[in-house]
């Protein structure tokens, strides 16, 4: 994954006080022994410049999992300090293409937060969470997250429309059955037919148009079995991951209409 950009997040740290960045950066996983000479006085105390340039030092050093695992830390308790400030960080990050989700901080291609307005609400919390675990190279854990946003949803429909246990269906099956109950083939070929397709254009488009949801599903349903192990120990495909997240949010939009 892209490296979470210090530069704009370290520019905003500056208009805190002294003593706030000290504070703010101790929450983080910053070493707060090697910053403890600096110490702010009349005449012969160090400057916010020096404070952090000394943070610079320990993040220049840090891999990318360490160094988005700060800015994070370091944005949300920003946030904490001065709620007025995430206008600011909005505007500087969305820049260089990372968005907050939340008080996650998530870069713009995997996900964009405008997406959680199309997709049922039983399934924010985990698709959000798909996307921090792929920012951070959990990729099984992210598949898994992503199958958990489709289980959330599908399990509501089951319950609306009676379908039974789903725990006794596959995963493409549960999708299957709840996109039949509710009637998303239908609902598709009345759009069309609403906006003047004709007969024999709307047949074809929504016969394939149903086949590709239900090979969507299989595929997930094949990636979470042989990826989405929750201890990480089976080989992933990170590009395969990605999709699967936006596969699952294309179902989720699916699922969501009525």
């Amino acid at each position: 994954m892209r490296k979470i950009p210090w530069g704009p997040i370290r520019s905003l740290l500056a208009s805190f006080s002294f003593s706030d960045i000290k504070e703010i950066i101790g929450f983080a996983d910053i070493d707060m022994s090697r910053l403890s000479h600096l110490e702010q006085r009349l005449s012969t105390g160090a400057s916010k410049s020096q404070l952090l340039s000394a943070i610079d030092e320990q993040i220049g050093a840090m891999d990318d999992n360490a160094l988005g695992a700060v800015a994070s830390i370091v944005c949300e308790e920003m946030h904490r300090k001065n709620p007025d400030i995430i206008s600011d960080l909005e505007r500087v990050l969305s820049r260089v293409g990372w968005r907050f989700s939340g008080s996650d901080l998530l870069p713009i291609e995997i996900f964009d937060i405008s997406e959680l307005a199309e997709i049922p609400t039983n399934a924010h919390e985990d698709i959000q969470k798909a996307a921090t675990r792929l920012r951070d190279g959990d990729l099984s854990g992210s598949l898994s997250s992503s199958c958990a946003a489709l289980d959330a949803v599908t399990n509501s429909i089951y319950q609306e429309f009676g379908l039974g246990d789903p725990g006794s269906a596959s995963f493409q099956e549960r999708i299957r059955r709840s996109l039949n109950a509710i009637g998303a083939e239908q609902n598709l070929k009345q759009s069309l037919h609403e906006i003047g397709w004709n007969t024999s254009d709307i047949a074809a488009l929504s016969g394939s148009f149903n086949g590709s949801l239900n090979q969507a599903a299989f595929v997930m349903q094949k990636l979470r079995s042989d990826m989405g192990d929750v201890h990480g120990t089976k080989p992933v495909i990170s590009a395969l991951i990605y999709d699967a997240i936006k596969w699952s949010l294309l179902l989720l939009r699916i699922l969501a209409t009525r």
